[in-house]
């Protein structure tokens, strides 16, 4: 059957749930940071799967290991032993603070396991305690747990009443964890940066403070790294960067560069699920395993945070001199290669469309902010072209005012 002739964003409108509002291009192909849609135009991608492609499109040692798994062993359930599976565990816990890890399929469902985790935690060991604290403007996913643990109304309101042992602080201010914790407290959970809701920073110490308060009153870290894990915010793993170790952490996105995996990784004191209380069908699968563990295996291996904190300095001096250019910016903020302009006016869907049709992807994170994710590999040759293609673009939004 040729498809040459098919709308497909047509046929999109006709057979998909209309759950994402999506830009007019469809993509079909993949190279490192590019990109090219079914009509041939290429673009530069820097939203990279929404901070995904920790390697860019199609990187050879995914392929590899994608490939030749799937030759030998595409799934088996977790009755059983699989190596891959082991080999990723291994190399996560070879490389963190944490000793046992739990594989699943995305951040949502790695977050959904940190949360049960934390609750038979507080039953076991905190008197029944089932509570945890989120903070404002979080994201920790869309199933009805991790949305009530996300601290943003406009996700929650649609599905409420949601599952309750949540409660919601403001992000960056220890008084108020400290004025929520109670007796039913058993665990606070934080993003060491805040990704979906606007790459919002904490100040270097507050995530010591928390550290310190968790250990004073006897209750568990969860760090949700779904989107700063895996050297996207420069270092392995942003706990680093803050000098703090979790008791629980989650992973996802940049984990298996493409490949639908998440990861729920505990301490040995926290890490209290027995046999039964927690599984997943598709979760660790041989395939996703392989194609992990290769491109995590080639990060450490090539340092790969070494090139992200060099090339992301060199964006973020690139989005300052911007912003210095444009009186409507104001500020850039971000760690590594998770970056956010913001605009002092509501003007960033106006900005990403533009910028598209000049061949650039990049995110909307909030109507006034920018959020800029390429891939890890990203060179200064590319920052340099999606820098000129979004000078441009604001060159022309001052010009029209």
């Amino acid at each position: 059957m040729s498809t040459e002739n098919i709308d497909w964003q047509e046929l999109n409108k006709q057979v998909y749930m209309q759950t994402t509002k999506r830009a007019p291009v469809t993509l079909v192909r993949g190279s490192g940071v590019h990109a090219w849609d079914d009509k041939g135009k290429g673009y530069l991608d820097f939203v990279g799967g929404w901070a995904v492609n920790s390697l860019g499109h199609c990187h050879p040692v995914v392929v590899k290991a994608l490939t030749e798994q799937a030759k030998t062993l595409i799934h088996t359930s977790n009755q059983f032993y699989s190596v891959p599976q082991i080999q990723l565990a291994e190399l996560l816990v070879k490389h963190s603070c944490l000793d046992r890890v739990f594989i699943c399929n995305s951040g949502a469902e790695a977050n959904e396991g940190a949360i049960k985790l934390a609750r038979r935690y507080g039953k076991l060991k905190l008197d029944g305690a089932y509570e945890i604290i989120t903070t404002h403007e979080s994201f920790h996913g869309r199933t009805l747990a991790t949305l009530a643990a996300t601290g943003q109304n406009k996700f929650q309101e649609p599905f409420v009443p949601l599952p309750d042992g949540f409660i919601n602080v403001d992000f960056n201010d220890i008084s108020a964890i400290k004025a929520a914790t109670g007796k039913l407290t058993c665990a606070i959970m934080l993003e060491p940066i805040q990704g979906e809701g606007g790459v919002n920073m904490p100040s270097d110490d507050y995530l010591k403070q928390v550290r310190e308060w968790c250990n004073e009153k006897g209750i568990l870290l969860i760090l949700d790294e779904v989107q700063t894990g895996i050297y996207r915010a420069g270092s392995l793993f942003a706990y680093e960067l803050y000098g703090v170790e979790p008791d629980i952490m989650t992973l996802a996105k940049g984990l298996g560069s493409g490949v639908p995996i998440g990861a729920l990784m505990a301490k040995e004191h926290a890490s209290v699920f027995k046999q039964g209380e927690h599984g997943s069908t598709f979760g660790g699968n041989p395939l996703v395993c392989a194609a992990a563990y290769a491109a995590l295996k080639y990060m450490i291996d090539n340092k790969t945070g070494d090139h992200v904190l060099k090339a992301g300095k060199y964006l973020f001096d690139g989005l300052e001199k911007l912003q210095k250019k444009y009186d409507f910016i104001a500020d850039v903020r971000g760690r590594g290669l998770l970056l956010a302009m913001s605009f002092k006016e509501e003007i960033a869907e106006e900005l990403v469309n533009q910028c598209l049709e000049q061949g650039l992807l990049l995110n909307m994170v909030k109507p006034n902010a920018l959020r800029f994710m390429p891939p890890l590999i990203v060179t200064e040759k590319d920052i340099d072209k999606a820098l000129e293609i979004l000078d441009k673009v604001l060159k022309a939004r001052k010009a029209h005012g």
